[in-house]
C-alpha cells in the first residue's frame, strides 16, 4: 500500500470521523481538521492518541498550510437546523473553504475531493435525479446558503480543474444516516429515532408522502474512497446514495416497529423548500466505481437505533 498523507476537513463529524477511521486503518496517515460546530471530540476519541493521526482545531475558511497527498472537503454544517444558524457563515464555509482547499491541493499537487449534495438538484423535477440534471433550486431562500453554497462550491472545483489542472472528485451525497449522527440535528432519521425512544411525539411535515432514499454510512464512505482512488479522468460529479425510495411515513412506521416506541404521530406543514421527491439515479457510480449501496435500511436502522439508545442512557446530548 501507498501511504498517504491525507487531509479531513470537517473530520470530526459524522462522516468525517467515520472516513478518518478508515483511513487511518488502511495505514494511512490523516490531518482533521474540525471547528467543533457540528463536530464532536467524542467522534475522534478513539483516534487522539494514533501516531498518524493529527487534529488541527480551526475554519476551512482560513487559510490553512500542510503537505499532504489527498483532501477530502467535508467541512460544512449538514442539517438545516445548523446551516441555517448563521447563514452568512455557511456560505463562507462552503465557498471560501472551497477555495482553500483547492489552493492547497495545487501547493501540493494533491487530489482533492468535495462532498456536495443532492440539494444541488432542489425541490427537482426530474426523478431519480441524474448527475446531467442542472436543478431546480430556490437561490434566495432559507436553504439557499447551503444549496447555492455547495453549487458555487462545485463551480470553482471544476474552474481550478481547468484553469490549473487540479485532479478533482465530486461526490454528491444523498442521505446518509448511522452512529455518531448529532441526536439534535434536525434532520428525519435521528428526529425519529430519539422521538421514539423517548416516546415523545414524531413529528412528520406535510402528509408525509415526499420521498427520500437512506443510505448507510459504511456504504457511503465506501463510495468516497473508491471515488478518490478511481482514474484522473473520473472527476465526477458522481451521485453517492441508495437508490431504494421511502416515503417519510414509511420511514416513521419502521422506527416505531424497530424501538417498540408508544409515540404518536403528529402532522405539521411542511418548511419552505423542502424537497418533495429525492432518489438517486446511481448508474455512473455502478459503472464507474463498481459501487452500490449493501446495508439495507431496517440492518442500519437497527445499528442507529442502539447507538441513540446508549446516548439517551448515558443523558448525553440530550
Amino acid at each position: 500500500m501507498n501511504r498517504q498523507m491525507i487531509l479531513i476537513t470537517g473530520g470530526a463529524g459524522f462522516l468525517g470521523s467515520h472516513l478518518c477511521e478508515r483511513l487511518l486503518n488502511s495505514g494511512h496517515a490523516v490531518v482533521c481538521l474540525d471547528n467543533f460546530f457540528t463536530g464532536s471530540k467524542d467522534n475522534i476519541a478513539p483516534f487522539l492518541d494514533h501516531p498518524s493521526f493529527k487534529l488541527v482545531e480551526r475554519d476551512v475558511y482560513l487559510p490553512y498550510a500542510q503537505e499532504v497527498d489527498q483532501i477530502y472537503n467535508l467541512a460544512c454544517p449538514a442539517s438545516p437546523i445548523h446551516y441555517q444558524h448563521d447563514p452568512v457563515k455557511t456560505i463562507k464555509t462552503n465557498v471560501y473553504g472551497a477555495i482553500n482547499v483547492l489552493e492547497l491541493a495545487q501547493k501540493n499537487g494533491a487530489k482533492v475531493l468535495q462532498a456536495s449534495t443532492s440539494e444541488v438538484y432542489g425541490d427537482p423535477h426530474v426523478h431519480p435525479q441524474t448527475e446531467e440534471y442542472w436543478g431546480n433550486v430556490n437561490p434566495i431562500g432559507i436553504r439557499s446558503c447551503y444549496d447555492e453554497g455547495k453549487r458555487c462550491a462545485e463551480t470553482l472545483f471544476f474552474d481550478f480543474h481547468r484553469q490549473f489542472k487540479i485532479p478533482i472528485k465530486v461526490a454528491r451525497i444523498f442521505n446518509t444516516y448511522g452512529p455518531r449522527m448529532h441526536p439534535n440535528d434536525g434532520r428525519v432519521v435521528s428526529n425519529f429515532i430519539v422521538q421514539a425512544l423517548k416516546n415523545a411525539p414524531i413529528t412528520i411535515y406535510g402528509e408525509g408522502k415526499q420521498t427520500r432514499s437512506f443510505c448507510y454510512f459504511e456504504d457511503l464512505i465506501d463510495g468516497l474512497v473508491r471515488l478518490m482512488e478511481s482514474p484522473s479522468e473520473m472527476t465526477g460529479p458522481i451521485n453517492l446514495g441508495n437508490p431504494v425510495e421511502f416515503t417519510i411515513l414509511e420511514l416513521a412506521q419502521l422506527v416505531l416497529e424497530l424501538t417498540g416506541s408508544r409515540s404518536e404521530l403528529i402532522f405539521q406543514s411542511l418548511p419552505s423548500d423542502d424537497p418533495k421527491q429525492r432518489k438517486p439515479d446511481i448508474s455512473l457510480a455502478q459503472e464507474k466505481l463498481g459501487w452500490q449501496p449493501k446495508t439495507q435500511l431496517k440492518e442500519g436502522l437497527e445499528a442507529t437505533i442502539a447507538y441513540f439508545d446508549q446516548l439517551l442512557t448515558k443523558n448525553a446530548l440530550f
